[in-house]
């Protein structure tokens, strides 16, 4: 069997920048949410609850792989009192 000797930094280099700045906020946006649930203690299947949402769509929200709306993020900032995002 060959294995193939592929640099991980020369795959990482072939990411658009654009694409590698998209990823570090969306998973910056999962992380704050993440941090504003455990100051409430609420879990996933709470917060779904509280939001009116379905758990899975809470569990896409904290996946850091959601391309979050600006009406989502105004109603998260809203629920929690907090900025999700600094602009």
């Amino acid at each position: 069997m060959r294995t193939a000797n592929i640099n991980l930094q020369e795959i990482f280099n072939e990411i658009p920048e654009e694409k590698r700045e998209e990823t570090r906020l969306s998973f910056a946006i999962s992380n704050k949410l993440d941090a504003l649930m455990k100051e409430r203690g609420l879990n996933r299947k709470q917060l779904a609850e509280a939001m009116g949402k379905r758990p899975n769509e809470v569990t896409r929200w904290l996946s850091g792989e959601h391309n979050f709306t600006i009406s989502t993020l105004a109603m998260l900032s809203a629920f929690f009192g907090k900025s999700i995002i600094t602009v």
